[in-house]
């Protein structure tokens, strides 16, 4: 038999029709928004509508998941309608239709760290969590004191002016249904609300306050704040962390900032590092 979207009443579908009113409005960033019951990945569909023409500030939402990637080739798995399953459409390298110059490319890698701060504040305001940012990524709430994800970004490159950005953002999960046991909820995480309507509206619109910004300062983080926001909300900085490298090499030190690029930067006895890649682990203190 056939599952209704109406099966778990916890667990509402999406009102595609209310939420392109809300956010797809004149002049704004977001130009169409579909809801789709499930696919295999958003990420992977809008890549393919981008090279097909789609404008800037296309949203595509999944109310399911069955192939979902985090970073690196991670799989990402969820119960239908548990979360909040995205991707957006940006084009930094096109001029912006209210004129603004295309940003420089060297600039293109703060975008997944801009999207983490439009999460983070949008989601401790509509929720009522205190979300924050592991670098380069990952969304964390506590739960009984404890740090866990509960979503995650990824952004990827499509053709010579656009990028996706994919966020997965885990809303009712039970504990029974937790992928891993450092994973987590908003709803695990005591949230006042979990209605995914508003939620996605205010991530949403939080994006495209911050992305308009960081635009019109030419993809300067330090001139848009996004800079000195991110580090503000980030919990790696001040932490011991174990950097696991591309290639298998890793370092361990102390997570002491965040440079111009975008970078995570480490102190270590042999000196600093700046990362642009890394699979950092929080180390707790003994």
């Amino acid at each position: 038999m056939t599952r209704s979207r109406w099966s778990d009443l916890d667990r509402p579908p999406l009102n595609a029709a209310a939420l392109r009113k809300a956010v797809v409005v004149p002049g704004g960033l977001w130009t169409g928004l579909d809801v789709v019951e499930s696919t295999g990945s958003t990420n992977a569909d809008l890549a393919a509508k981008a090279t097909q023409g789609a404008p800037e500030g296309t949203v595509l939402v999944a109310e399911e998941q069955t192939a979902g990637r985090g970073r690196l080739d991670r799989q990402w798995t969820a119960p239908a309608r548990s979360g909040l399953f995205f991707s957006v459409l940006l084009r930094p390298g096109a001029t912006g239709a209210d004129g603004t110059a295309p940003v420089p490319v060297e600039q293109w890698g703060w975008l997944p760290l801009l999207a983490g701060v439009a999460a983070a504040t949008a989601l401790s305001r509509a929720a009522g969590v205190d979300t924050a940012l592991k670098w380069p990524n990952d969304l964390l709430v506590t739960v009984h004191g404890e740090e866990r994800k509960t979503g995650g970004i990824l952004a990827e490159r499509t053709g010579s002016d656009a990028v996706v950005l994919g966020l997965g953002i885990n809303v009712t999960l039970r504990v029974a249904e937790l992928p891993v046991p450092t994973a987590a909820s908003l709803a695990l995480a005591g949230a006042a609300g979990t209605d995914r309507d508003p939620l996605l509206r205010a991530v949403l619109r939080s994006l495209a306050d911050w992305y308009g910004a960081w635009r019109t300062e030419h993809g300067s983080a330090e001139r848009s704040r996004l800079q000195q926001t991110y580090a503000a909300g980030c919990a790696t900085l001040g932490r011991t962390v174990r950097a696991e490298l591309p290639g298998g090499d890793a370092l361990t030190g102390t997570a002491v900032g965040v440079d111009p690029d975008g970078r995570l930067l480490i102190s270590t006895p042999e000196g600093e590092r700046a990362l642009a890649s890394a699979d950092v682990i929080h180390i707790r203190s003994a």
